[in-house]
């Protein structure tokens, strides 16, 4: 399968943007990795790559090239996938891009009680934000996605959409830990950290302040969950968060309370894959056991 050690070096060179970097990292001589690119280019009649000043990109010619590669080796693993269920093995990868949110309890606990079942399959998980998931499923790099407020869709198919609600997160001695119903401008009237706009989270608050008269002057954007979590135990500040991103029966340190759906919308969590691709077997069943799960989520919340 020479052809698709070639392929694959291809990739590299195209993900490391040097000739040099990926033979580092292809564990293969720099003049080695050039010859087979060159003459590959050669067998296809169409140069691939630019050759710039410490480095390579790819033309027009390779990034319609690059599609194909990635679809063939993606393609490769589903049969792999497919072949080693038939013979009882049940071998397989899954690739899987998730909000912030998904990180810390939710997708452990799906891949942990996956795993239990079928030991062979190994995992890769990338955090990735509303933006970066769907270009992650467009180059192949994974192949589910579950994010919140998704983006552009187009050519990826949601295979299951859920909402969830906004929480306001503080520590327990925090003033407004009294209160059993809170809204939005109770916490405004206090200190409060944000996510950057280009998470969910921060879409939906700015949607809500948009209508008000009380604006929202965040003390910090951080892009990082955990550190507003461990944030409003040093100041008494506020943040957000989906439900699913809490351990809400587990953290006695911190008072987590849903925010009305008048005052800021409920945020969609969406199962995801490319429109069009076939996932191999593993990632089938995980997406079948991510649709199961969510659905239950979104009965308890109706």
């Amino acid at each position: 399968m020479r052809h698709l050690q070639t392929l694959k070096l291809i990739d590299a060179v195209t993900k490391a943007g040097s000739i040099r970097k990926a033979a580092e990292d292809m564990h293969i001589t720099s003049s080695a990795l050039n010859r087979r690119i060159l003459g590959f280019e050669e067998e296809f009649g169409a140069t691939i790559f630019e050759r710039l000043h410490g480095g390579v990109r790819l033309n027009p010619a390779g990034e319609l090239l690059i599609q194909h590669i990635r679809g063939q080796m993606a393609d490769l693993d589903r049969v792999r996938s497919q072949v080693a269920d038939l013979s009882g093995l049940r071998r397989g990868h899954v690739s899987i891009a998730c909000s912030q949110a998904i990180q810390p309890y939710f997708m452990p606990a799906q891949i942990a009680a996956y795993r239990a079942e079928y030991p062979d399959v190994s995992f890769s998980v990338h955090v990735r934000d509303r933006d970066a998931a769907e270009a992650d499923l467009r180059a192949f790099e994974s192949d589910l996605a579950l994010v919140f407020e998704p983006v552009h869709i187009g050519d990826i198919d949601i295979l299951l959409a859920v909402e969830q609600p906004v929480y306001a997160v503080m520590e327990k001695n925090h003033p407004l830990a009294m209160k059993k119903k809170l809204r939005l401008r109770d916490c405004l009237g206090y200190a409060h950290v944000v996510p950057p706009k280009r998470i969910g989270i921060r879409y939906l608050l700015d949607l809500a302040v948009a209508s008000m008269s009380q604006k929202m002057e965040p003390i910090a954007e951080a892009d990082s969950f955990e550190f507003m979590r461990h944030y409003v135990q040093h100041e008494q500040a506020v943040g957000f968060q989906f439900p699913i991103g809490l351990n809400i029966s587990g953290d006695d340190r911190l008072v987590f309370r849903p925010l009305p759906k008048e005052d800021v919308p409920y945020g969609t969590l969406a199962l995801m894959q490319m429109r069009g691709r076939t996932l191999s077997v593993a990632s089938a069943r995980f997406a079948n056991q991510l649709a199961t799960v969510l659905s239950s989520l979104r009965n308890d919340l109706e």
